[in-house]
């Protein structure tokens, strides 16, 4: 039998990298020479934490659990997460990804994405009788209540967060009224909020401590009783997979970071290794690397955003391997064990399946 956490490893966890054989060293050995002409080695340093959290794992396994109770066709507003492969993939099995609850027929299954929706939506889709199965990562759940508990203690809460981010229209849907987003410092001084108002702030899960700690300090600069949020809302792959890039870029002549162009955490990615003078590049396919950006590389570091499956990581490094970079090391900065369960009606439904003998 199936454990969770095995449900959505199928087509988004496994692919063999060519030639290649997986010590339990973290190390991978070659049958061909790592050596350049020159004698010189070249190697792929791996990041660790990289690819899907376990926000993401929950999402997939979700969609994948729904397709087997219900069958197809599965509707799923938006993108489960941001990235072409799954959508792909779960698109040739059967799901259809809609931009609106409105497009889903009446009765039908709906999936709510990671990124979570507005109170709105789901009363539309309430109205719709639809048969709504709710994907939303608990991170993103628990900046909701947060939001609802801000307001209802009459406060005003500032939200940091991407305007145009899934995510942050869900959050700003919870208290419209008393929401306002701030995308950059420079906004706080815009902020047209009395001194003394009670306020409170709030964060876009995917973004890390140190992208919003200059929003932050500005504004505890002009509003020094504004409220935080607690520490538990803060999410923990964001923060780590970035911490894996300062690590591995330290080492590296050039980054390379897998994950989808309308990923941010995938971007931001990329963006801290280019902070620290490293040259860094998003790498959505293996076939997107551009093998100029190599000349002269003799480490290349490798990580992937958290919604990115390891299966496109693992193409990437066959491709560099060809190219001669067949000595693999990872660096692990931190060890992740978070799970999130399935929503209930999965699991009963799991449940309910007569096993296979």
């Amino acid at each position: 039998m199936q454990s969770e956490e095995d449900i959505s490893t199928g087509v988004f966890f496994s692919c063999a990298v060519s030639a290649t054989r997986i010590r339990g060293t973290g190390r991978v050995e070659h049958e061909a020479s790592s050596a350049d002409a020159a004698g010189v080695a070249k190697k792929v340093i791996l990041a660790e934490p990289r690819g899907f959290c376990a926000g993401v794992r929950r999402a997939i396994t979700v969609v994948e659990e729904a397709l087997r109770i219900h069958g197809p066709p599965v509707y799923v507003r938006k993108e489960i997460v941001h990235n072409h492969r799954v959508v792909a993939e779960l698109s040739r099995r059967g799901v259809v990804f809609v931009d609106s609850e409105d497009e889903v027929p009446e009765g039908a299954v709906c999936i709510f994405s990671a990124h979570g929706v507005a109170p709105q939506v789901r009363r539309n889709a309430e109205a719709r009788r639809l048969d709504v199965i709710d994907a939303t990562c608990p991170l993103v759940t628990k900046v909701h209540q947060e939001a609802r508990r801000f307001a209802d203690a009459g406060r005003s809460i500032v939200l940091i967060g991407h305007r145009e981010h899934e995510e942050v229209e869900g959050t700003y849907g919870e208290a419209p009224h008393e929401i306002t987003i701030v995308e950059k410092a420079e906004d706080v001084a815009r902020l047209e909020l009395p001194g003394t108002a009670p306020l409170a702030f709030l964060t876009q899960t995917t973004l890390s401590v140190d992208e919003t700690e200059d929003i932050v300090q500005a504004l505890r600069r002009r509003y020094p009783s504004i409220v935080a949020p607690g520490t538990g809302d803060i999410c923990y792959a964001s923060q780590n997979r970035q911490d894996a890039v300062k690590a591995v870029a330290a080492r590296s002549d050039l980054v390379l970071v897998v994950g989808s162009r309308n990923s941010s955490n995938s971007l931001r990615m990329v963006e801290v290794a280019r902070s620290l003078g490293v040259p860094a590049y998003l790498v959505p396919e293996a076939e997107a690397l551009d093998e100029g950006w190599l000349d002269g590389v003799r480490t290349v570091g490798v990580s992937s955003g958290a919604s990115a499956p390891e299966v496109l990581v693992e193409e990437l490094l066959g491709r560099l391997g060809r190219l001669g970079y067949l000595e693999i090391e990872t660096a692990r900065t931190a060890v992740e064990d978070v799970v999130f369960k399935p929503p209930a009606q999965l699991s009963a439904g799991r449940a309910a399946r007569v096993p296979e003998e």
